[in-house]
């Protein structure tokens, strides 16, 4: 197949998923053509058959804003016209569905039919979608996908609550690469961090408020008056600038580290013994499961898809939004006894290969069939 994929080329969990599906699609044989306005991150070549088409979108003195919607909508026309797209995958709602739809649209007129299948990853609904300005639009692009798909069955059941969406819509994880990840603890990262032998913690996210961060602190700093720990905090965002005073005005010096932006954070996971996500809304948790594929339990809020990802009792465990004392209860409980840790490490790695793109990559690969068969009859 000649796969069209377009995504946020950010270190965002949407833009991360659309780029392995992508790698490993191509090293099933199929060719991929990625369309958005930058080269995404983690993208890498596989033998010729992944390309990277740009949506370039200049400056016109007319508009306030530049029309990027209108800019890609032309992108994939052109794309699927000249290298013979049999389908698009756009991953988010907004604004890849529409210009999709409009995209086939014109492709129509020209004796070409693409269809197209949109991926809800979670803040396009559970965030952006609210915004009574864009529900019109995300309805109406949900609707007239010939498929959709949602990451989680907790975002499945969010979009039927807040979109008057009569479609049916299947759900589909997110998934990692098993073989890519490792699944023991990492010496030179140990020593890096941890050569006086505490212990570890690890947060990533894009530091936006729903994630919480100010939990994630204060949930260390109860674990840290218990035994001798360490934070990293991976990732950048709005509430990064706020979160760094906070630490300084708590006194917590090299004890809690800011690491930015890692292309391949799992080199750092790898030598970490816990994972704190203390999310107000998470549609899956791909931070937590790339966590557990280096075999790294997880201390988690329970809302969203997240309960879906982390076994409680078994790769992790879980809190109410909010609650730092029980997180820090439970970071303590997997911490303090060795052989708990491990266990719940065998644990983590168990769940994680759950999710391994052996699974869900014939998922998709289904998906796809089932959707040609239906634009040729």
């Amino acid at each position: 197949m000649r796969i069209g994929i377009v995504c946020y080329p950010t270190f965002g969990g949407s833009g991360v998923v659309a780029t392995e599906l992508g790698i490993a699609l191509a090293e099933k044989g199929h060719t991929v053509h990625f369309i958005t306005y930058d080269r995404p991150v983690r993208l890498r070549d596989v033998e010729g058959r992944v390309l990277y088409h740009e949506v370039r979108v200049s400056d016109y003195p007319l508009f306030d804003y530049p029309p990027y919607e209108l800019v890609l909508t032309s992108k994939l026309v052109d794309v699927a016209g000249h290298e013979g797209l049999d389908l698009i995958h756009v991953h988010y709602a907004i604004p890849h569905a529409s210009a999709a739809w409009m995209a086939q649209r014109i492709l129509r007129t020209r004796g070409i039919r693409v269809p197209f299948i949109t991926t809800l990853h979670g803040t396009d609904i559970t965030l952006v979608g609210r915004d009574p300005s864009f529900e019109p639009v995300i309805t109406f692009s949900i609707e007239h996908s010939d498929a959709v798909t949602a990451v989680s069955e907790s975002l499945r059941r969010d979009t039927c609550a807040h979109f008057p969406v009569k479609r049916d819509i299947r759900v589909i994880p997110n998934f990692v690469c098993i073989d890519q990840y490792p699944s023991g603890p990492d010496a030179a990262i140990r020593q890096r961090y941890a050569a006086d032998g505490r212990k570890l913690l690890v947060h990533i996210s894009n530091f936006r408020p729903v994630k919480r961060v100010d939990d994630v602190v204060q949930v260390f700093r109860r674990v840290r008056e218990r035994m001798p720990a360490r934070l990293l905090l991976i990732g950048d965002g709005p509430e990064r600038q706020r979160l760094e005073n906070l630490c300084r005005q708590l006194g917590t010096g090299p004890d809690i580290l800011f690491l930015g932006k890692i292309t391949r954070p799992e080199e750092v996971l790898a030598g970490c013994d816990l994972f704190v996500l203390t999310s107000e809304s998470e549609s899956f948790g791909l931070a937590a499961l790339e966590a557990m594929a280096c075999g790294v339990p997880v201390v988690s809020t329970d809302t969203g898809g997240t309960p879906e990802v982390v076994e409680h009792g078994v790769s992790g465990l879980l809190s109410p939004v909010g609650d730092v004392e029980r997180m820090a209860g439970h970071a303590v409980t997997i911490l303090g006894d060795p052989a708990t840790q491990q266990r719940y490490r065998q644990g983590a790695l168990r769940q994680a290969a759950r999710f391994d793109v052996r699974t869900v990559l014939p998922q998709y690969e289904a998906l796809y069939a089932e959707v040609l068969g239906k634009a040729a009859s």
